[in-house]
């Protein structure tokens, strides 16, 4: 299955794509957050899609993020073995955590807003899991039973903030429209083997990201497992996996975003986003 969420910002409804087409469900299921996916809810809504007669959804209708705002976005850097050369840092040899602020999630095609006083915001394709059940003390072996889902993210970041002004690299990761998510969700049995997709990101029509998840130092189980151990990780959750190389730090000069610029990325089998960049207002 692939789940939308579809209408004005803050006021979405849920909704599933099928065969090239958007339609309704919020008859039937109320969102999908923490809430619908610990009481079986993937399970009720493909039950739903099966007796049901849904209501397609206006295609003008704004497509906002694939799942509600969760308890928390969890991101690994520095997991693409290239990336990690692009950028001169050392392979780690326990996955790089850092966190997103929730109120960063946005649509797919949402304008990403270049934050006030940034000079140096960057672009970073990734392939988001989504967290079906309760999680903690996981082993690798286990790990996958966890996941609900996948989504395209774009995990934009201002590397000034990150990297010059002391502290964790959170203050660069999290500020608004920072996490865009989508187009939509994709159940697991649609993505056979998620660390063997291809992922891209263009800038204005050019190429900048064209990588493979089979890069990953760090594979999905190992990354559920690790982050388990150090934190609960709640249904609805987001683990973003990393990025591989092409991203702006990563070229010599470095090239950042600016006004007027369109960012364009996808995943096999979880869709393409688009996202207008425009300067804070």
């Amino acid at each position: 299955m692939k789940l939308i969420r579809f209408g004005k910002n803050e006021q979405e409804k849920p909704g599933v794509h099928i065969n090239g087409k958007n339609y309704d469900v919020s008859a039937f299921i109320n969102d999908y957050n923490e809430s619908f996916f610990a009481q079986e809810g993937l399970t009720k809504l493909a039950e739903i899609i099966a007796k049901e007669k849904l209501i397609e959804i206006d295609a003008n209708e704004r497509i906002g993020a694939p799942i509600a705002r969760p308890s928390k976005i969890v991101c690994i850097g520095l997991n693409y073995a290239k990336h990690a050369k692009e950028t001169g840092a050392n392979i780690p040899t326990e996955p790089i955590l850092f966190m997103k602020s929730t109120t960063s999630l946005s649509g797919p095609f949402d304008p990403i807003i270049i934050p006030k006083n940034s000079v140096k915001t960057d672009w970073e394709v990734e392939l988001a899991v989504v967290i079906g059940k309760k999680a903690s003390y996981v082993s690798e072996q286990d790990a996958m039973q966890y996941v609900a889902g996948y989504v395209l993210h774009n995990d934009v970041s201002e590397r000034e903030f990150q990297l010059e002004r002391g502290g964790t690299w959170d203050k660069g990761k999290g500020c608004d429209t920072f996490a865009p998510l989508g187009p939509w969700m994709v159940t697991p049995d649609e993505i056979p083997n998620p660390h063997q997709l291809r992922l891209w990101l263009s800038l204005n029509g050019k190429m900048m990201q064209d990588g493979n998840t089979d890069d990953l130092i760090f594979n999905i189980p190992q990354l559920i497992s690790y982050l388990s151990q150090f934190m609960t990780l709640l249904p609805g959750d987001v683990i973003s996996t990393g990025t591989p190389a092409g991203v702006g730090l990563g070229f010599t000069p470095n090239i950042y975003l600016k006004e007027g610029d369109v960012v364009e990325l996808g995943i096999d089998g979880l869709g393409v986003s688009k996202q207008p960049v425009i300067a804070y207002r």
